[in-house]
């Protein structure tokens, strides 16, 4: 069975439930989960909204962060999200989860995927602060 159990970029807002269903596995003894939201400021200036655009080979490239991911470590379970459009203050525009049969290594592989994830998959965020200023982001956050 594929360790890689959910992989997707949607436009639709994101389930924890769905991705912690998706990792849930009896070899598993810890399992880390990471949550971004959208935050009312970055830079220490006040944001107002904010949208994510994704590359159409975005989900390959997540396929393939994925992969080296599970490959460089002991995990039964991963699941990646991210969300794009238009969000709103609170929305929650990334899960990844992962299961291994011990906390540190799903730590350990939970924090390389989604640092990964941000760094590699051509998911761009562009921010409108309340000054009016707007900034493109290359990567996920």
């Amino acid at each position: 069975m594929d360790v890689i159990r959910l992989l997707g970029i949607r436009d639709t807002p994101l389930s924890v439930d769905e991705v912690l269903a998706a990792v849930g596995d009896h070899a598993a003894g810890g399992t880390a989960i990471f949550i971004g939201t959208v935050r009312e400021q970055d830079h220490g200036k006040p944001v107002t909204r904010l949208s994510y655009s994704a590359h159409p080979s975005a989900a390959d490239e997540l396929r393939r962060v994925a992969e080296k991911v599970a490959a460089d470590f002991p995990v039964t379970a991963m699941a990646a999200v991210h969300r794009v459009g238009d969000l709103g203050l609170g929305d929650t525009a990334v899960i990844v989860a992962v299961a291994s049969p011990h906390r540190d290594e799903a730590f350990r592989a939970s924090r390389r995927l989604i640092d990964d994830l941000k760094a590699q998959v051509p998911i761009w965020k562009h921010q409108v602060f309340a000054d009016g200023a707007t900034e493109w982001v290359g990567a996920c956050e």
